[in-house]
């Protein structure tokens, strides 16, 4: 099969597609035929050495993926020709850059009906991410004001749809070219980080999640009782402490796999009132073009590989 791998750390030229061995699913794994690959920012970091989750190369970076179930081990819990999608193993290595996974079947689901495999491989992990902390940390209801960073990135964009599903106020935080966009997806305000300072235009919001590793900024954005979602400085525990020091509650996110939480959102994008939004997509062997439009950092949605 087609795979791509990485030897060494580095800029998106380490990536290579190479011919890899196919892999075997496991007692209670299915293996996966992958039509789409998702790329997220994690993956860029891993594959520099920034985050160095996976040891020492080779290696092959990638987790979120949409494709059909090929084989099915016993025990598992789909059969040969289910679409399934998912986030499996996060954060050991999944090799989700190829044109087979294995995984735990307990790690996926089955793929949303209304989308085709390249959005549904946009979902997983941002989604996750977004649900993991709205949801299941911060519990976001109907009335809630929450407030969302980066809002037209992957996770942000996704957030900004979830709590929006629950009932929230959305306040977004986003540039002036996005206005549009968020409105569309729901958001009920939309604050241009680069005229307005968003730390002085909010000062009672429910919910923070905060995706640009600025916790102390955001405490001050939160009411007394409320929330702080981090995303990228969840192992922070002196900033956990300042937090429920202040008074707020402090909910630092490291996704994982979740199946409930896809079937969940699955229902949500059935229903309409999710939609992934992917912002271009690249083959197999271009992961390193792809890599380096995630790595400046101003995607809207998300960017997906094709198998």
């Amino acid at each position: 099969m087609r795979a791509v791998i990485q030897k060494s750390f580095g800029g998106p030229e380490v990536l290579e597609t190479v011919d890899a061995e196919r892999p075997a699913p496991l007692a209670g794994e299915v293996l996966v035929k992958v039509h789409a690959a998702a790329v997220n920012p994690v993956d860029v970091a891993v594959r520099s050495g920034a985050l160095p989750l996976l040891g020492e190369p080779p290696f092959g970076v990638g987790w979120d993926i949409s494709g059909v179930v090929e084989e099915a081990s016993p025990g598992a819990g789909f059969e040969v020709g289910d679409e399934v999608y998912g986030m499996p193993l996060f954060p050991r290595a999944a090799n989700g850059y190829a044109e087979y996974v294995t995984a735990p079947s307990s790690h996926l689901a089955r793929k949303p009906a209304s989308l085709d495999h390249v959005h549904a491989a946009a979902v997983p992990l941002a989604a996750l991410t977004a649900w993991q902390g709205l949801v299941r940390a911060a519990n976001v209801t109907k009335g809630d004001r929450v407030l969302i960073q980066r809002a037209a990135g992957g996770v942000g964009h996704f957030a900004v749809q979830i709590a929006k599903a629950r009932g929230a106020h959305v306040i977004a935080v986003a540039g002036p070219d996005r206005r549009e966009y968020l409105t569309g997806l729901g958001a009920d305000e939309i604050i241009d980080y680069r005229t307005t300072d968003f730390t002085t235009a909010v000062k009672d919001a429910d919910v923070v999640l905060d995706s640009l590793a600025q916790g102390d900024l955001s405490l001050g954005v939160v009411r007394p009782g409320g929330v702080l979602i981090s995303i990228l400085e969840h192992h922070d525990a002196d900033l956990a402490a300042r937090v429920e020091a202040a008074g707020r509650r402090f909910a630092g996110i490291l996704v994982e796999p979740d199946a409930e939480a896809l079937e969940a959102i699955a229902e949500l994008i059935d229903a309409g009132r999710v939609r992934p939004y992917v912002e271009e997509t690249f083959p197999l062997e271009e992961a390193g073009k792809a890599h380096e439009l995630v790595a400046a950092g101003h995607v809207q949605g998300k960017i997906v590989l094709t198998v």
